[in-house]
This record gives structure tokens, C-alpha cells and sequence, in this order.
């Protein structure tokens, strides 16, 4: 089993930065991608960002795009969500999500959430 772990959740001004970390346990075969979701409260849990592990190609939601930057460290298992200019409507549960899938779409492995509240 491959465990996720999430970091650097918190409360930040409008326009302010957080940086967000999630450590795999391990990495499982076929590993092919970490990325992170959030999810607001009364909304469902949305795609922000992905990485692909082999390339290191990168994905983003265009709500985020321009201000969230995806990066992974391969000697750590760990992925990385550095988020500037941050917004009000930013704010939910941060949630790392690990594939083995070849489709994008596809996510085996979940973090337990980390809060990111952003005030106006």
C-alpha cells in the first residue's frame, strides 16, 4: 500500500503564497504521475494540477494556471504545489493524488486533505 502524506496547508492573505508538499510512502509499479485536487466546502473536489513522473510534463486547471506551479523532487517521492497570488475562491481541502495509470484521468492513491484558507 502506498501512503500519501500532505504539508504546508494553512491561512494566508489574498495575494499572499503557500507551498504545499505530499511524500509518498513508496512509489508503486507502473508509477505514472502525482498530482493535487481540492475541494471547497459544498463543491465537488476538483483537478488543480498534475505532474508526469517519467517526463516531467505538467498540467493545470485554468483556474490556476499562470499562479501554481507542479513540481516533483524523484529522490524523495515528493511533489510539490508552490501557490502564488492566491485568491479567496482558493480556498479548500488540498488533496495529493498518486497514479499508476497510463490515463490521466485515473488516480490510485489519496492524501488525507490538507486545509488552505485564504481571507480577502
Amino acid at each position: 500500500q502506498v501512503q500519501l502524506v500532505e504539508f504546508g496547508g494553512g491561512l494566508v492573505q489574498a495575494g499572499g503564497s503557500l507551498r504545499l508538499s505530499c511524500a509518498a510512502s513508496r512509489r508503486a509499479p507502473g508509477w505514472s504521475g502525482m498530482g493535487w485536487f481540492r475541494q471547497a466546502p459544498g463543491k465537488e473536489r476538483e483537478f488543480v494540477a498534475r505532474i508526469s513522473w517519467s517526463c516531467g510534463s505538467v498540467y493545470y486547471s485554468d483556474s490556476v494556471k499562470g499562479r501554481f506551479t507542479i513540481s516533483r523532487d524523484d529522490t524523495k517521492n515528493t511533489v510539490f504545489l508552490q501557490m502564488n497570488s492566491l485568491k479567496p475562491e482558493d480556498t479548500a481541502v488540498y488533496y495529493c493524488a498518486a497514479s499508476t495509470y497510463i490515463d490521466y484521468r485515473k488516480w490510485d492513491y489519496w492524501g488525507q486533505g490538507t486545509q488552505v484558507t485564504v481571507s480577502s
